[in-house]
């Protein structure tokens, strides 16, 4: 797959419920440089060129998500490059966005936000493969400081132009309330390896790729199904890249339809590299 180069599996589109649909749009537009795909009714969708990256679901009749709850802990932005992510963050320190932390976790540079009604947001840039400690099918990966002086010696001011056309969503980290019952899911059922594993926490990846899907109970120990009609995380796309892929899944899953739900009722629907 052209986006990670040899990984069978990546992360399509994301639905989020929201109270104030413009609101959180705005964020994002501003945030990322993402454009309008369409709107319909109180559905709006943002993306980058056509692909669409998020699909906001507005209801000011929503009840607000716990955040110990399971669902979603951020959604990751994976930038081209590394002079990307300096653009953006410049724009970012220009424009005076609210940062809640920045790590350097050896295979990646990262920074960490929320958006106005708490979804938590990655965005990073990857560090070529060669770089990479791997050992079988684990990767080393760390929570360090990030160089941030550096990044920025990167970037002169107006260098941010909007979105890159080479944005996407690199990787869906998710809280869960039991990381024994999330890993016979996201690793058993969808084939990935586990590649990481933290205090607290699991990382998957597909094709040697560092990690597509996290999941851990930092917050969320315990947590039971996601109610329904709260704001937060409904689901995502997660493109295979073939049909044999996607029919292994669901027949894992012992699945009727092509959208199957984790333990705790996430929608994941799985789609086909170019499928329309």
């Amino acid at each position: 797959m052209s986006r990670y180069s040899t990984a069978p599996m990546q992360i399509g589109m994301v639905t989020l419920n929201v109270l104030q649909l413009d609101r959180v749009a705005d964020y994002y537009r501003h945030l990322l440089g993402l454009a309008d795909l369409g709107r319909d009714g109180n559905t709006q969708r943002l993306g980058v060129g056509d692909k669409p990256l998020l699909e906001l679901r507005g209801n000011e009749d929503f009840a607000q998500r716990d955040p110990r709850s399971a669902g979603l802990f951020h959604t990751a932005f994976l930038m081209p490059d590394r002079e990307s992510l300096a653009a953006w963050l410049r724009h970012v320190a220009t424009e005076r966005i609210a940062i809640d932390g920045a790590s350097d976790h050896l295979v990646s540079e990262a920074l960490y936000l929320h958006d106005p009604e708490g979804n938590g947001i990655e965005v990073y840039r990857d560090r070529p493969r060669s770089e990479w400690e791997v050992n079988g099918k684990g990767i080393s990966m760390s929570t360090e400081q990030l160089d941030i002086p550096d990044l920025l010696d990167l970037a002169p001011e107006n260098s941010w132009n909007g979105a890159p056309s080479g944005l996407f969503v690199g990787h869906m980290h998710l809280q869960v309330g039991d990381n024994a019952q999330a890993e016979p899911f996201y690793s058993g059922i969808l084939g990935t390896d586990i590649t990481a594993h933290y205090p607290g926490a699991s990382f998957y990846g597909a094709g040697g790729y560092h990690h597509q899907l996290a999941t851990n109970t930092w917050s969320s120990r315990g947590a039971g199904p996601i109610p329904s009609g709260q704001t937060g995380l409904v689901g995502f796309e997660l493109i295979v890249d073939s049909e044999e892929q996607r029919r292994a899944i669901l027949d894992r899953a012992q699945a009727g339809s092509t959208t199957i739900a984790d333990p705790w009722g996430l929608a994941l629907s799985l789609n086909v590299e170019g499928e329309a």
